[in-house]
């Protein structure tokens, strides 16, 4: 897609009536029509299990905002105003997604692959990649340009953040397999390996310290990048006494993730999913 690319870039100091002029209006609709079919994504992985990501992504995707006056797309007793370059996505029964009714909502500009269940109410943000077999649950977030793999279970309230600015920072990235447990919280561009599983409630965002205690380490953000999950990990939510003479007076400590195992044959029967759902 680097026409595309080549063409979202000579957009990005143009003005916002530069922006909705006829011709540039449809370089914006291509973008739209390119992420809705997953023709291009914020981030993809390479070969050596690295991801990168695709500024220009993420800089196009603004530049809908930017050029976007608020319309009114109210039905009947539902209000609903938005940006008029950022509608809701369309399905048709082709697309092969499951939307069971109940209040959810999937902005246009997010590829969803045949075999997503996604049950109300829950909401996918512009730029999220959902792949198949997928299922999001209720009051759970994709945020904007996650990148969800396949076969993951977004459980019920769990939130997956998003990330539009800066434009070079990394999206948060769940790999194929992975089970997010309810009420758990993953944001600032953390990447959870395949097959990892978070217990209900766990919270890991961009400066989060998690203990392994089957390896005796301690995972953070280095290189730039934030913290990663490794494949396989069983991460729960535990607490750290702090060390000050205050915290010490009074008993205070912080949560904090924790690995207590590696899958088992035991995990993967409490996380199999379910294939007649899908």
């Amino acid at each position: 897609m680097k026409s595309v690319e080549i063409k979202l870039e000579s957009l990005f100091d143009a003005s916002t009536e530069e922006l909705r002029s006829k011709e540039n209006a449809g370089i914006l609709l291509d973008l739209l029509d390119s992420l809705n079919n997953g023709e291009i994504r914020s981030a993809s992985k390479n070969e050596d299990g690295t991801w990168h990501v695709h500024q220009w992504v993420k800089k196009g995707i603004l530049l809908l905002f930017r050029a976007g006056v608020l319309k009114d797309y109210s039905e009947g007793a539902s209000s609903f105003f938005d940006k008029d370059t950022l509608p809701l996505k369309t399905f048709s029964l082709d697309s092969q997604v499951r939307i069971v009714p109940g209040g959810s909502a999937i902005r246009t500009g997010c590829y969803i692959a045949p075999g997503v269940i996604c049950m109300p109410p829950m909401y996918i943000n512009i730029g999220a990649y959902v792949d198949s077999g997928t299922m999001i649950d209720s009051h759970a977030l994709v945020g904007t340009c996650a990148q969800i793999g396949k076969n993951v279970h977004i459980s019920a309230a769990a939130q997956i953040g998003g990330v539009l600015e800066p434009a070079g920072a990394r999206p948060v990235i769940i790999e194929d397999d992975v089970m997010i447990g309810g009420n758990c919280g993953v944001y600032e561009g953390v990447l959870i390996r395949k097959r990892a599983v978070l217990g209900s409630g766990v919270i890991i965002n961009g400066s989060t310290h998690i203990y392994d205690l089957v390896k005796g380490e301690i995972l953070s953000s280095k290189n730039g990048n934030t913290v990663e999950v490794p494949e396989n990990a069983v991460v729960v939510p535990g607490s750290r006494t702090l060390q000050s003479t205050f915290a010490k007076e009074y008993g205070i400590s912080v949560s904090t993730p924790l690995i207590v195992k590696y899958r088992d044959a035991k995990t993967d029967a409490k996380t199999a999913l379910e294939q007649s759902l899908r």
